[in-house]
């Protein structure tokens, strides 16, 4: 029987917009975008120009300190620019689909006849390998270090996350080959943490693996939470970590003998008229899905990502390299006369500021983006250590890595942690601090300090 993690400390945040378990229909996407600012830890040196004709699978760029790391284009097609801003950086590649989807050469492959250096190589030419992250860094896995573990969490407990027992539905032989490949680069365990309220079928019947439940509120489904709790980072080690819908990409190439980027990403959220899932290919344009089931009668946000951590597109703007959801929300762009002393029975507080609480915890709500106030010179003790279920000290980590303090920094715990983590410390900061781009800029700074 798999063991039971219970995590007491966090936050569900229940929005309305949830899409049901069904797919919608859509033009294929015929607009795409690589941006190497997905992928973090990496230095871009692109290879293509305007122009230059494209296959699935074609090197659009690499890394500079990682040479045999490549980046491919996810459809076939036409380079239409490569964007720069300043200083000359790649801002993305983007391409124009011919919607025929051909593909680079690419051999079937059993990972299990396989060396160890023969999966690395392929992974990293493949363009497969961006998709492995590690800990600490939160970066694209350097395939230079040998893990002591690789984690894949199987549930997103975000707001309107993508339900993957749905999204996985059918590709059990994949997902199988893909952990067959991950096996081959590292010599410890593949931990696989699961929500013990689903079926999750698909992971129990997989080989290789160890299967941890979880039980409790979001972040229970956040990777850094479940390698906490399971074999957590110290100083000296790392491990690797990929979503599940990248192991079965990894195991769909290996299977057909070709490069398939296809992705199952959710459309949701409250200003979405009929919230769905839609099959689409990673860095397609949005406007396929969006067009039309939106409500626009007053300004709205879209959000490549979760509500918490994820990234403001535009209307036209593209999936991230690592987001399976694309979520739409109400602009919070309208000041409450005396808001604050009103009772205010659709808003949500973590704290029962509002009567709302008395109608019930399984209440949805339709938040927007106003956080209320801006940024105030005081942190509210306490307040981050409700919703944060490490063993790790937020406030004062998010002090010392102000004050730049390494020893700090490492004493209390940034080798484990990643901003997404730091997501739910954000949304009840009665000071408004942005923990999450203080987190990533400390864990940039101690990666070059200590590089």
């Amino acid at each position: 029987m798999a063991e039971v993690i219970r995590i007491k400390r966090g936050l569900d945040i229940k929005l309305k917009g949830k899409a049901e378990e069904v797919f919608g229909k859509s033009e294929p996407a015929t607009l795409f975008s690589v941006r190497p600012d997905d992928f973090q830890g990496i230095k871009p040196k692109v290879i293509v120009k305007d122009g230059d004709a494209v296959k699935v699978g074609s090197v659009l760029f690499y890394d500079k300190a990682n040479p045999e790391m490549k980046f491919v284009s996810p459809v076939s097609g036409v380079v239409l620019a490569v964007n720069r801003g300043e200083k000359r950086k790649v801002l993305d590649v983007r391409i124009q689909s011919d919607g025929k989807f051909e593909s680079e050469p690419f051999q079937k492959a059993n990972p299990s006849s396989m060396t160890s250096e023969e999966v690395k190589k392929l992974l990293l030419n493949s363009g497969f390998w961006p998709f492995i992250k590690q800990r600490p860094y939160d970066v694209v896995a350097d395939p230079n270090e040998k893990p002591k573990a690789i984690f894949i969490s199987g549930f997103d407990s975000a707001p309107l996350a993508p339900d993957y027992d749905f999204v996985l539905e059918g590709k059990k032989d994949e997902f199988q080959l893909g952990v067959d490949a991950l096996s081959k680069l590292t010599d410890g365990k593949i931990h696989v943490g699961v929500n013990v309220e689903s079926a999750s079928k698909i992971y129990k019947r997989v080989t290789g693996v160890e299967v941890h439940e979880f039980v409790g509120p979001h972040p229970a489904g956040n990777v850094g939470v479940q390698i906490h709790h399971i074999d957590p980072v110290n100083k000296g080690e790392s491990v690797w970590c990929i979503n599940p819908q990248d192991v079965v990409t990894i195991g769909t190439a290996m299977k057909k003998g070709l490069y398939d980027f296809t992705k199952v990403i959710v459309l949701d959220g409250s200003s979405v008229k009929h919230p769905a899932y839609y099959r689409t290919v990673y860095g397609a344009q949005i406007t396929n899905i969006v067009k039309g089931n939106v409500d626009e009668t007053s300004a709205v946000r879209y959000i490549s990502g979760n509500p918490l951590s994820g990234r403001q597109i535009s209307a036209d703007g593209f999936i991230g390299a690592y987001d399976a959801q694309v979520c739409v929300i109400p602009e919070g762009d309208k000041s409450e006369f005396l808001g604050w002393i009103l009772p205010r029975l659709n808003k949500f507080s973590v704290n029962h500021s509002y009567f709302s609480w008395l109608l019930g915890r399984n209440r949805e709500y339709a938040l927007d983006t106003n956080i209320n106030g801006g940024e105030r010179a005081f942190i509210m003790s306490g307040e981050y250590d409700r919703v944060f279920p490490m063993d790790v000290l937020p406030e004062y980590l998010v002090k010392a890595i102000i004050a730049k303090d390494i020893d700090k920094m490492e004493q209390l715990g940034i080798y484990e942690v990643a901003p997404e983590d730091f997501a739910l410390c954000e949304f009840v900061c009665t000071s408004k601090i942005e923990t999450q781009r203080i987190v990533r800029e400390g864990l940039d700074y101690i990666r070059k300090e200590l590089a």
